[in-house]
């Protein structure tokens, strides 16, 4: 129970999914934990499911999406702790952002430039922001480790979400180049690839999985994954286990995948 002993570890998302699940099993893991996200609420509940369990960590309300917002949350992060061992991007919008904010899961026909530029700035850009402050911080302390989350959808065609799919392609193949550059200074750079995952961004979709048959079309293991599975994930690609595995991206499906 402590892979990330004395580790200082910050998750953008945090305040629900697969971000706030990295929170929470990082905490247990040792790390001390920031969290960063849109919503207060959000970050309170995931910060009193922290402290609650005897862990340790701050949460910061920024919109990753601008430089200031991601300056904001290195700051606060600096000033508590000093340093940045870990950075894991879990920001990010799905197919629930359209219920608010419609158009912006459609297909390139029907996106306009306003729901492009939208989506990838909080998909895409945040990740670009918060390595762009954190690499230096990590090359001073002689090494870290940055988690990207992506999706299968950044290496699939789809009918529809062509915004989201892009930013998604974008951050496997950024995750690919930090890889390439920042080995020699001890920067790890990898990936989770999520498939189905029950999360607030795909509930609207999760009753499909009580038709067994739409269920197996869906992933040979006929569910949804959880956010916890995802964080585990994220863990050892933070963790010294780790510690060869640069580049990768590691796809967590189900089996999805495998079929094609």
């Amino acid at each position: 129970m402590a892979r990330l002993n004395n580790k200082v570890a910050l998750i953008t998302g945090a305040g629900t999914g697969v971000g706030r699940a990295c929170m929470e099993i990082f905490a247990k893991e040792g790390a001390k934990v920031v969290g960063v996200s849109r919503t207060q609420s959000n970050l309170d509940e995931a910060l009193a499911a922290v402290t609650d369990a005897g862990g340790e960590g701050i949460v910061v309300a920024a919109d990753l999406a601008t430089p200031e917002g991601a300056q904001k949350a290195v700051e606060a992060t600096l000033a508590a702790y000093g340093r940045i061992d870990v950075l894991v991007n879990s920001a990010g919008v799905g197919y629930s952002y359209q219920d608010n904010h419609p158009g912006t899961m459609d297909d390139v026909v029907n996106t306009t430039p306003e729901a492009w530029r939208e989506v990838l700035a909080i998909n895409l850009d945040s990740g670009f922001h918060m390595c762009r402050l954190v690499i230096p911080e990590m090359q001073k302390a002689g090494g870290g480790s940055i988690v990207n989350v992506t999706s299968i959808s950044g290496y699939q065609g789809l009918p529809g979400a062509h915004t989201y799919t892009a930013a998604k392609a974008g951050m496997i193949n950024l995750t690919r180049s930090l890889c390439v550059a920042y080995a020699k200074d001890g920067i790890r750079a990898n990936a989770i690839a999520p498939g189905f995952i029950a999360t607030r961004m795909v509930e609207s979709f999760l009753p499909m999985f009580e038709d067994a048959a739409v269920a197996e079309s869906i992933t040979p293991m006929s569910r949804p994954g959880t956010p916890e599975e995802m964080a585990y994930g994220c863990l050892y690609l933070a963790s010294d286990e780790a510690g060869y595995c640069n580049g990768s991206i590691l796809t967590i499906d189900g089996g999805t995948t495998a079929r094609q």
